[in-house]
């Protein structure tokens, strides 16, 4: 075979590049709300610069266009002691994001007619609520015979978030069950008390079976797996120092769950896309049931009012917040702990996504920004939620030449 010069030329520039320039081979392009679009190598350079002005340790990044994952990264480190690479594969404290996998779980059940949202749970329980030794300290309050699931899966039952942020240390209901919206823990804990006694299965296994073996998320689990350790984030506190990694050995539905950058994306592609829950179960776990109107979400208990989301109609589903838009309504799920801050966010109609994980207590600092570039999210309540941008105080921005 004869080469012609300028051909190979062209192939030998084009190895090099592939070569040397990996990023540039792959590049993706994302589709944002707007109707704009950034291709991953301008994400890459970005992220990587609000990182280095904010101290995140660690960041994970999964997009979805068109209902499907077309974009996966990981930056920074898993432990900056051992300063070993975060990789989309390794296992993270998923927090809260438990929360929104339960929710799932439940109105899969709900459908099936296993389970009633507005049946009190007292009915579903062989004897009183407070004979149970975890829930004795409602025995003097007889408004827990008035507790639905529903109020537990959309927070309105009157729980603090846990019970060791009350000045008592106990259980208590702290308004009338149904009325008002504060993030409860201990709400969905309760459901899953009753789901169990229910079904007389373990809501781990439940999840396992129903939602984690159909999602392909093979490396996420509601209990600590030895085999976690081959590759395992630790939180990273606001000066980056180490908090290690809880290895929690019992199930709790409001936020025991390790999971991956990848695997979790499997599970929002999955809601999405209906195939890990039916259509009826997924209009009922995300229909609007409380009006939300705290001008922060925490602390819980608040009774401050604000009109800031009024706009968007911030309210709460089962599991899920919600929240209206331009480009149709939206539904979030985060996840916080000290050390761990994440964040998801699905635009149904414009069948647009984003996750966001990471191991540091910086993480949040960001997350206005990311969204806005990533996918043009101007709406997530951000005040709300609390992701404050915040700059290390150890870093002199210009020196960045930051542009935005």
């Amino acid at each position: 075979m004869t080469w012609h010069k300028p051909l190979t030329t062209f192939l030998v520039l084009l190895w090099l590049t592939c070569t040397n320039f990996p990023a540039l081979a792959q590049a993706v392009t994302i589709k944002r709300l707007d109707g704009s679009s950034i291709s991953s190598i301008e994400i890459e350079t970005r992220v990587a610069r609000m990182m280095a002005s904010s101290c995140v340790t660690g960041l994970g990044i999964a997009i979805l266009n068109d209902n499907k994952i077309v974009y996966t990264k990981s930056f920074g480190l898993r432990d900056k002691d051992r300063q070993l690479p975060l990789t989309e594969d390794t296992v993270m404290y998923g927090a809260s994001f438990t929360k929104a996998v339960f929710a799932t779980l439940v109105a899969q059940l709900v459908v099936e007619g296993v389970l009633d949202l507005d049946v009190p749970i007292q009915r579903y329980l062989p004897k009183p609520l407070p004979d149970y030794d975890n829930y004795r300290d409602l025995a003097d309050d007889l408004r827990y015979q008035t507790i639905t699931l529903r109020m537990l899966l959309n927070h309105t039952a009157g729980f603090a978030n846990f019970r060791w942020l009350n000045a008592s240390k106990k259980l208590e209901i702290k308004f009338t069950p149904g009325s008002r919206y504060a993030y409860s823990g201990e709400g969905i804990n309760l459901a899953q008390f009753v789901i169990e006694t229910t079904t007389g299965k373990r809501a781990g296994d439940l999840i396992q079976e129903r939602i984690f073996n159909p999602a392909g998320m093979h490396n996420t689990s509601l209990q600590w797996q030895d085999r976690f350790n081959d590759n395992l984030a630790v939180g990273h506190d606001k000066d980056e120092k180490s908090l290690g990694h809880t290895k929690r050995k019992k199930v709790n539905a409001a936020g025991s769950m390790d999971t991956t950058l990848n695997d979790y994306a499997h599970f929002i592609q999955g809601v999405m896309q209906a195939n890990i829950i039916s259509k009826e179960a997924k209009a009922i776990m995300l229909a609007p049931q409380i009006a939300i109107n705290t001008p922060t979400q925490f602390p819980t208990l608040s009774t401050a009012s604000s009109d800031d989301n009024k706009q968007i109609q911030l309210s709460y589903g089962l599991g899920w917040g919600i929240f209206h838009t331009p480009h149709g309504k939206a539904y979030f799920k985060e996840g916080h702990d000290d050390g761990w801050e994440n964040h998801s966010v699905v635009f149904d109609e414009q069948k647009i996504a984003v996750v966001i994980m990471s191991n540091s207590a910086n993480g949040d600092h960001i997350f206005k920004d990311l969204l806005a570039l990533l996918i043009q999210d101007v709406y997530t309540p951000w005040k709300w939620e609390g992701y404050v941008p915040l700059q290390c105080s150890n870093v002199v921005v210009g020196s960045l030449g930051l542009g935005w």
